[in-house]
């Protein structure tokens, strides 16, 4: 029988990890410390939204008519998802900062800093 993951330790909230894999046809077996994927630490809540975010092809009316939510609540629902998963991109204004922040720090030279700048396309 299949066992569905739990991510979570029940007792004391730790993110658990799978210790082992075997084969159901040969019984090879192999132990260790494997991890999973974010997709499945989602709350219930977000796993639904992103079905309803992809079944609707992102097209955010169509969610805020299926949700009765407004258009910035999707936008904010939808960043939050995809800093779960990890896919979360910074702004531009943000990248520049961090740039600004190691110029400041001295961790870069004011050459350095135009440089990155403008290989990221960032003015």
């Amino acid at each position: 029988m299949e066992q569905v993951i739990v991510p979570k330790c029940i007792k004391c909230g730790s993110k658990m990890y799978i210790a082992e894999y075997k084969c159901p046809n040969c019984a090879t077996t192999i132990s260790g410390n494997f991890g999973y994927p974010n997709l499945l630490e989602l709350s219930d809540d977000m796993f639904n939204f992103m079905l309803i975010f992809l079944k609707n092809r992102g097209n955010f009316r169509n969610i805020e008519k299926e949700l009765g939510i407004t258009y910035p609540t999707i936008r904010n629902r939808l960043d939050n998802l995809l800093k779960l998963l990890g896919l979360e991109t910074k702004s531009k204004r943000m990248m520049i900062n961090d740039i600004l922040d190691k110029l400041e720090s001295g961790k870069i030279t004011a050459k350095e800093a135009e440089k990155l700048i403008k290989e990221r396309r960032l003015l």
